[in-house]
């Protein structure tokens, strides 16, 4: 629990803090009787709540869909895997990476970041979850850095405010069960806009409405016009 200190975290109950790091694959391969999960369960909602209220005090004019629209880049799963590596994490993680995917190791970097946060929670209390936050995190949101796009999201808005039809088609599906590659394409008024490829059908169209954007002149950058 040495990282803990580097932190200036010194935790009152030690067993809980040797969960957090525990993926389920690990805990079946030894035998264990604990993992993360619940833990990742109790952190995401401490997360959003305190991401919601400091964005709630920073935006104090945003409307309730853009403060949504801001927590969802900062809680992400790849804002997630960032901090996991930036505050080193990862390092601790325990997984039986031979039976899982890369897309599923990355998730569990992400989780781990919320069963943290879970166990400090129990352990000490929100307002040194807080002081954590405002240490390490929130900066991330001063400095309005962007993790997540939801591109979908924005061409779907695009469509509704022009009444144009938004489509996507599979074009392709390739790999072994636990490490497919999807191929998408997305079309507006039937017209080809983008082709996205990705390790899932959702990751595909992402990248395909990326390319969209560029060619509908949308504003990437719209998620943190706060």
């Amino acid at each position: 629990m040495e990282f803990l200190n580097k932190y200036d975290i010194y935790p009152n109950d030690t067993k809980l803090f040797k969960a957090v790091f525990v993926h389920k694959s690990y805990k079946v391969k030894h035998n264990l009787a604990y993992d993360y999960e619940r833990l990742e369960f109790l952190g995401d909602s401490v997360l959003n709540l305190l991401v919601s209220e400091y964005l709630f005090k920073k935006y104090s004019k945003a409307e309730e869909g853009n403060l949504t629209k801001l927590r969802s880049n900062f809680v992400c799963e790849h804002a997630l895997n960032y901090y996991s590596e930036y505050l080193g994490l990862d390092k601790y993680l325990k997984i039986d990476e031979d039976n899982l995917t890369d897309n599923e190791i990355r998730a569990a970097n992400a989780d781990i970041v919320e069963s943290f946060l879970g166990a400090l929670f129990l352990d000490q209390g929100i307002e040194k979850v807080n002081e954590f936050l405002s240490k390490y995190i929130f900066k991330f949101i001063d400095d309005k850095i962007i993790f997540f796009n939801d591109y979908k999201s924005k061409v779907k808005e695009y469509g509704d405010a022009n009444d144009s039809l938004i489509e996507y088609e599979l074009v392709d599906e390739s790999g072994c069960q636990h490490d497919k590659t999807f191929i998408m394409k997305i079309f507006v008024d039937s017209v080809e806009m983008g082709i996205g490829v990705g390790k899932s059908k959702k990751e595909a169209e992402q990248q395909a409405a990326k390319l969209a954007i560029g060619k509908l002149g949308i504003d990437e950058n719209m998620l943190l016009m706060c």
